[in-house]
């Protein structure tokens, strides 16, 4: 389970330290930060996959996603008494994320390109990367260790080993390197972060893909724009949460029932509703009905993830659906670590109301993005890496 989650110069997070329990809900005004939170945690992830740099660049390049303000945030420009304006910069320009954990903790730092006259000159480099053991950082329990380009691992007696390979300097640890005998917790890492899902733009028009029929394929996990959404309910029905499945159907639309419906074209969502002759498709369920559907299927997934991640779940709910759509994500922190980013005060109140959910308040001070609770503001022990 992830413990702390550290994140410093992305966006208006200038530097963010926050605790996380096994379900946590953040929450805040628009504007506040809270979809900066949500695509940190999403590059975090991209690291594994190789996709970082590429992620930055559709987020418009390395330049717009750093801190915007100034390095170092004064109290006379707090207090008004000075203009908020550039300081002598004392380090240098770079991007943070990482995070504590048992049994394995990751972090890594972006910083500006080497000039080389290429056309690429505008990609960010990774000038420091590290892995350890357990959630404190110090010299017994880092296991692997990146600088620029090279790269050192530490070997089952514990003496460090220089990795004979180049890492291109745009990429991480995690996709450039793979060795189960020199380094073996690096493969742990990488596959722990492509086993996080992120769910935030489910598709309910009528060309979503959710309301077309689904490829008669087994589906453990759900596709995050629910193409396979039908197949991901049967499966479910098959091998995972069934009763539960049927519960939460029952609870959020009550005398209602799914069906399931093979022909030629695959298999076909059906909702069988009290007083109907016959089972609405998903071409003709409401938005909201759909909706639903898709996040029962994210949330009941017989293959539960580590880490679970809703980006406003409740967008086009009616508000009679947010106390079932609670009680779906409590019972998928029963098996999965789960952060919910949401501004609607319904569900997270539904969240709070067990003793298990963290609340992470979010609010913007001279625009940076901060924790309203005083006891998250400490950084639990965290220390950055130096480059």
């Amino acid at each position: 389970m992830i413990q702390r989650i550290a994140i410093a110069g992305y966006r208006s997070i200038r530097s963010m330290f926050l605790r996380l329990e096994q379900l946590n809900v953040v929450t805040g005004a628009n504007g506040s930060g809270k979809s900066n939170f949500y695509r940190a945690l999403r590059l975090i992830a991209d690291a594994a996959d190789g996709r970082l740099v590429h992620s930055l660049a559709c987020e418009g390049g390395f330049d717009s996603v750093l801190w915007a303000g100034p390095e170092v945030l004064t109290s006379e420009m707090v207090s008004g008494e000075m203009p908020v304006q550039g300081t002598l910069r004392r380090h240098p320009v770079s991007l943070r994320l990482g995070f504590a954990a048992d049994p394995h903790s990751y972090c890594f730092d972006l910083g500006l390109p080497t000039p080389s006259g290429s056309m690429f000159d505008g990609d960010p480099e990774m000038k420091r990367e590290c892995l350890w053991r357990g959630a404190a950082m110090d010299a017994p329990t880092l296991c692997a260790d990146r600088r620029s380009a090279t790269l050192r691992c530490r070997g089952a007696k514990g003496k460090w080993q220089d990795i004979d390979l180049p890492m291109a300097r745009q990429s991480s640890m995690l996709a450039e390197y793979s060795d189960p005998f020199k380094a073996p917790e690096l493969i742990v890492m990488r596959e722990s972060l492509r086993s996080w899902r992120f769910y935030d733009s489910f598709r309910t028009d009528m060309e979503s893909p959710a309301r077309r029929a689904s490829a008669s394929t087994f589906t453990p996990v759900m596709s995050g724009d629910g193409v396979d959404l039908a197949a991901a309910l049967q499966t479910i029905r098959e091998i995972g949460d069934h009763q539960g499945l049927d519960r939460a159907v029952a609870d959020a639309f009550p005398g209602s029932q799914i069906r399931i419906h093979r022909n030629d074209a695959g298999l076909q969502l059906g909702l069988r509703q009290p007083g109907m002759l016959r089972d609405l498709t998903a071409s003709e369920l409401s938005d909201g009905t759909l909706r639903f559907l898709l996040l029962l299927a994210a949330l009941l997934t017989p293959r539960p993830p580590e880490l679970m991640v809703l980006n406003e779940p409740e967008n086009s709910l009616h508000p009679d659906l947010i106390p079932a759509l609670g009680r779906l994500i409590k019972l998928a922190a029963e098996n999965s670590q789960v952060i919910v980013v949401s501004h609607s005060q319904a569900l997270v109140r539904e969240l709070e109301a067990d003793e298990i959910c963290a609340p992470i308040r979010l609010e913007k001070r001279m625009g940076e993005t901060v924790i309203q609770d005083s006891n998250l503001l400490n950084q639990y022990g965290w220390k950055w890496p130096p480059r």
